[in-house]
């Protein structure tokens, strides 16, 4: 079976304070929903089925699609996919809320020529339901395989009360390598600051009770002993779009449980959380992100004792998948 796409392009274009408060570059390419350093978003084309990109200012950097014959609205979480198989990860919503089923069934189509050309099914798979700590918001998660680079395209199966099956497709560009850090990568020697370095925690996070646990090492120095850790790049107090959750507080709880066995590492978005707390066009985004090429707002690495990334989570990742990776690791 075989179908074309229609190639649709929006622009939108992003003020300077929206950027900064969501901490996500924005820009990209003409075909998919990629983000790059430019002042105008390229959010996406749209498919047959009636996917399109939706202008949202307030995602945080990742792509959004609205099927208008489903009245579905997807939330794309991990648009820095590299050839491979990848974890991804997408919040799903219809006009009541967000939709919960324990898993959905989701398949994959390629385009070897790009837009105007036909797809190719892929392999496809289940991705399953993850309730934030708080219950009030959730994403799907799971791993997909992207054998080639270039233009992909998920379709996702949801289940009706009518018994019927809907479905939300939307595109993902994969790229040769993703930008950051893939598994069995080694991790960047990055000198992340501490209490040593400013002994207000205030000024390292924006987080309102910080965790003097999560600021006693640096990445750098990690890596230097040969500890397995656990970095986290967020920004608690900015946490505003459907793939931010508390991952600080999921740091913290994974510390209580495994504290003597690796090192567990928070990186604010921002370097002067203290100062932006008052006027926000004031922040400036920490350089680290730019060492680990990071675009969107809330990244996760698990990296062995040897400095490998052993796993990698973009957007919200709940304990249950970051421990088992943590335990993986350090069984080795």
């Amino acid at each position: 079976m075989t179908r074309h796409l229609r190639p649709i392009l929006v622009t939108l274009m992003l003020g300077t304070l929206v950027v900064s408060l969501l901490g996500c570059s924005d820009g990209g390419t003409i075909e998919t929903a990629t983000l790059t350093d430019t002042a105008t978003t390229a959010v996406g084309i749209a498919l047959p089925d009636g996917a399109i990109p939706v202008d949202d200012p307030f995602s945080g950097g990742y792509p959004t699609y609205d099927d208008e014959a489903t009245g579905l609205r997807v939330v794309f979480g991990t648009p820095d996919l590299g050839a491979g198989t990848s974890r991804v990860s997408f919040a799903l919503f219809d006009d009541v809320g967000l939709i919960s089923f324990p898993v959905l069934n989701v398949s994959t189509r390629f385009y070897p020529d790009g837009v105007e050309g036909d797809f190719q099914s892929g392999d496809g798979g289940q991705l399953r339901f993850y309730p934030f700590p708080q219950g009030s918001r959730g994403i799907y998660a799971g791993e997909l395989s992207f054998p080639s680079a270039g233009l992909w395209a998920l379709d996702v199966s949801v289940p009706q009360a009518s018994g019927d099956t809907a479905h939300v497709v939307f595109p993902v560009e994969v790229a040769e390598e993703a930008d950051a850090p893939e598994v069995g990568d080694t991790a960047p020697a990055s000198d992340s600051r501490t209490a040593a370095d400013q002994p207000d925690l205030h000024e390292l996070t924006t987080s309102s009770e910080p965790d003097p646990r999560l600021y006693q090492t640096s990445i750098a120095s990690a890596l230097d002993r040969g500890e397995p850790f656990v970095v986290v790049f967020a920004s608690p107090a900015f946490c505003t779009n459907a793939l931010c959750g508390p991952q600080v507080e999921v740091l913290s709880e994974l510390a209580d449980e495994h504290g003597d066995d690796a090192a567990f590492i928070h990186v604010d978005l921002y370097e002067n959380p203290r100062e932006i707390q008052g006027d926000f066009s004031l922040a400036r985004r920490t350089p680290v992100l730019d060492e680990w090429g990071l675009h969107t707002d809330e990244w996760t690495f698990v990296v062995n004792a040897d400095g490998i990334v052993t796993a990698r989570f973009e957007g919200f990742a709940p304990r249950e998948e970051v421990e088992a990776a943590l335990v993986a690791a350090l069984d080795g």
